[in-house]
């Protein structure tokens, strides 16, 4: 029923104008036709592309409902924006209210990974930028989902992080089994109970420094921190073999901003083999 139910989204976004490139993305640039702020600049270039004047925390807009209702993107795994030059401010992908992706200045793509979160009612996607600046957008794309993920739990708990008062250390032996391409998952409820509080932020760093993992280097903003969507329910960062190596010498210091965390694991696609030893 779920790969029906996914077959129809597909078809129904095909049908809008929406198409399937040679990877078996979804292309939906078409869908992004309006801002959030009404003196920002949107051109559909000839070419299918988008120039994006942006204003401050404005938005280019796509709005991806069907028939006036909320779509289902459980059976994708991410949404990913392509830029014809470096961006040179802050962006972020903002997925209606539900999830959010911070990329730095200078990247060419910002990819947002759907993996532990709740998309089942996805109505609108917006890309932001932190500053004045003109974005072009070659092209927005869902990347379909499928696969699976084994999880170990390494850390569980009750860590009522507030105001940064709080965080815990994942030993190294945590991760010893831990390998490039697996990922840390990070369980947690963002903490609403101060109504004055409007974002929620994670920070992860190898244990005893101020290293960030690369894994996640893209999202974080000049204090290497990711911010977390309103509703969400995990945080997931792919593991390089740098992180690997660090991780397993040292552990990890978690820490935030008004999150509840409870366990994180350690997801792992069931490779039949890993890397040597040496390549660490």
């Amino acid at each position: 029923m779920k790969k029906l139910l996914t077959l129809f989204v597909l078809a129904a976004l095909v049908a809008c104008g929406s198409e399937t490139n040679e990877n078996g993305d979804l292309v939906i640039t078409s869908k992004f036709k309006s801002t959030w702020n009404i003196y920002e600049g949107i051109v559909h270039n000839d070419d299918g592309s988008i120039t994006y004047y942006a204003l401050p925390w404005g938005g280019l807009v796509g709005v991806v409902k069907e028939r006036n209702m909320a779509v289902d993107w459980s059976g994708y795994e991410s949404i990913r924006f392509d830029f014809s030059e470096p961006t040179k401010v802050p962006t972020q992908i903002m997925i209606s209210d539900k999830l959010k992706t911070w990329g730095k200045p200078g990247i060419t793509s910002l990819t947002c990974y759907f993996d532990g979160q709740n998309v089942k009612a996805i109505d609108e996607v917006a890309l932001q930028a932190s500053d004045t600046t003109v974005i072009k957008v070659t092209s927005v794309t869902l990347t379909p989902g499928g696969s699976k993920w084994e999880s170990t739990p390494i850390w569980e708990g009750n860590c009522h992080q507030g105001n940064w008062e709080k965080g815990f250390v994942i030993k190294p032996e945590k991760f010893t089994t831990a390998y490039e391409g697996d990922k840390l998952e990070i369980v947690f409820t963002t903490d609403r109970s101060d109504p004055d509080v409007k974002y929620w932020m994670m920070k992860t760093i190898i244990d005893g420094t101020d290293q960030t993992l690369e894994g996640n280097d893209n999202e974080l903003n000049k204090w290497g921190c990711a911010t977390m969507g309103k509703d969400a329910t995990s945080y997931r960062i792919v593991l390089t073999a740098k992180d690997v190596a660090a991780l397993r010498d040292k552990g990890m210091f978690i820490n935030g901003y008004y999150n509840n965390i409870t366990r994180c694991n350690l997801l792992k696609m069931g490779y039949d083999s890993h890397p040597t030893e040496e390549s660490f």
